[in-house]
């Protein structure tokens, strides 16, 4: 007979789920060396400037298309996204997939590992 529990089994499932949700997060220092791709339209500082986008500090849990003084696209102002972690991943993934005729040029990231290392970053300037 087995050493093993039902509920010791549950705890160390439970365990080892939570690990893997941990090494499922991102890493924010490595978002900053990917956001270097972004920072020739975006700012991430508080109070930062808007450039061809908006400024981005404070984006996660935000309403799309709330930055004041900013024009947004019409279908970015039609969305009615929340800049959630999930959305933030499609729209990192291919912009114009998730919001089309969006004015960004942006094209996306294809590597999930540098989108969770971004959402990271922008999770750790929302604070």
């Amino acid at each position: 007979m087995s050493k093993w529990t039902l509920p010791g089994l549950v705890i160390v499932a439970a365990l080892s789920l939570g690990a893997g949700a941990a090494q499922a997060e991102g890493d924010a220092a490595k978002g900053a060396k990917v956001f270097k791709k972004c920072k020739a339209c975006h700012t991430i500082e508080a109070g930062g400037k808007k450039k061809q986008g908006p400024n981005l500090h404070g984006i996660v849990g935000r309403e799309a298309a709330s930055v004041e003084g900013f024009k947004y696209s019409k279908a970015m102002k039609a969305s009615g996204l929340t800049w959630d972690e999930e959305t933030l991943d499609k729209f990192l993934t291919k912009p114009r997939k998730l919001v089309p005729k969006t004015r960004t040029a942006f094209a996306g990231l294809k590597k999930e590992s540098q989108r969770k290392n971004v959402i990271a970053y922008l999770k750790e300037n929302s604070k």
